[in-house]
């Protein structure tokens, strides 16, 4: 009977001494080693709290053991290094999806920018460009826009996992807890900052690529190769190191305040299209779609700005900036405020496929990563 009743009841798991599993029935436990006998009077029910078998077999330590593992992973997770890393490689591959989506209208955008009253629209400014400089002339500049994108890309989403935990911090929450969607926009505005740092020297060469032909056109320069290792030579031997540098005040103004309608658009549009359920959850189309909104969210807000930092960065190369205070009152005094909306229309247009590519690209690359972590 107590053998019966025993067979019923009293089966374990499978404990653990280090060499190998043991299934433990206290009706045989005499048999086993490593499993003590039962104490006298301890046959009463197992769910009445008295009368319990002493195991002293190691089951807990076993599972203790057995444990390990999944909170060696769960630290490997969380670990500050793995998610920088992590972040930084998907950010680059966002930036690289973004630039070859979107380079012909960046071209466009820096032209209508720099030189408003050469082109009389779009369309305009993409024929001329054609006819004088072939279909590869609306990819000048490519090489250090994808530097300059991808090392922005890749140091603006690394800062924003860090900074989102020192919003963390400021606003008092866990460091495992959600951010809402205001706080998220902050966290990237000032991840921005540091990007910045990155943009602006290769942003610079970009610019000066995208528009060496009006320049020679101009009068202003003289013709000279038209490379990247060139313009690179041109500024160090003209300004030295620091003259990569030049806008990198417009380029702080615009970008801290430029991606917090950035994120924040983003981010909002994602909670729109997610109703309540995971934003982690969501497919391509509705990342797309926020990635666009996102991109649109910034040009509206910065575009004065950044025609400003854009003629600054490409005038440069023949006479001595005026500054951004001194080139904004230039541009309005010469040209009408309406100049600082030159080229607006391919960038709105360049916002939407380039924006979306890379959200989608940092969204999948980033979910990839992640599960291979964890399946480690």
């Amino acid at each position: 009977m107590v053998g019966c009743w025993w067979g019923q009841w009293g089966t374990r798991g499978l404990a653990s001494r280090g060499r190998g599993y043991v299934r433990t029935n206290r009706s045989t436990a005499t048999a086993q080693p490593g499993v003590k006998r039962s104490l006298p009077g301890s046959e009463g029910h197992p769910g009445t709290g008295r009368g319990r078998t002493r195991d002293t077999s190691p089951t807990i330590q076993g599972a203790a053991f057995q444990r390990r593992p999944a909170d060696q992973q769960a630290n490997m997770k969380s670990s500050p290094g793995i998610q920088a890393a992590i972040d930084l490689t998907a950010g680059a591959i966002g930036g690289s999806a973004c630039v070859l989506t979107g380079q012909p209208f960046d071209t466009i955008k820096v032209k209508m920018q720099t030189f408003p009253t050469l082109y009389t629209g779009l369309i305009d400014c993409f024929l001329k460009t054609y006819n004088q400089v072939g279909f590869g002339g609306l990819y000048k500049g490519t090489s250090p826009a994808l530097l300059a994108y991808v090392a922005q890309s890749s140091v603006l989403f690394m800062c924003y996992g860090f900074c989102q935990q020192l919003v963390r911090k400021v606003a008092g929450l866990h460091k495992q807890e959600a951010l809402n969607d205001l706080q998220n926009a902050a966290a990237g505005s000032i991840a921005s900052a540091f990007a910045a740092l990155v943009l602006c020297p290769t942003e610079l060469v970009k610019c000066r690529l995208q528009t060496m032909h009006e320049m020679e056109l101009s009068g202003k320069i003289a013709k000279s190769p038209n490379t990247v290792w060139s313009v690179v030579k041109s500024v160090i031997r003209k300004d030295g190191p620091l003259g990569f540098y030049y806008g990198l005040s417009t380029t702080l103004v615009q970008e801290v305040p430029g991606h917090f309608f950035y994120f924040g658009g983003y981010e909002l549009s994602r909670s729109f299209f997610a109703s309540g359920s995971s934003k982690d959850e969501l497919g391509p189309v509705p990342l797309m779609l926020s990635g666009g909104m996102a991109g649109i969210c910034l040009w509206l807000v910065i575009f004065p700005l950044d025609c400003i930092k854009s003629r600054i960065q490409v005038l440069s190369m023949a006479e001595k900036p005026a500054g951004f205070i001194g080139t904004l009152l230039s541009i309005v005094r010469n040209e009408g405020i309406l100049a600082l909306y030159s080229g607006l229309k391919a960038t709105l247009i360049r916002a939407v496929p380039s924006n979306a590519a890379l959200f989608v690209a940092y969204e999948y690359s980033r979910r990839l990563m992640m599960s291979q972590v964890e399946a480690y």
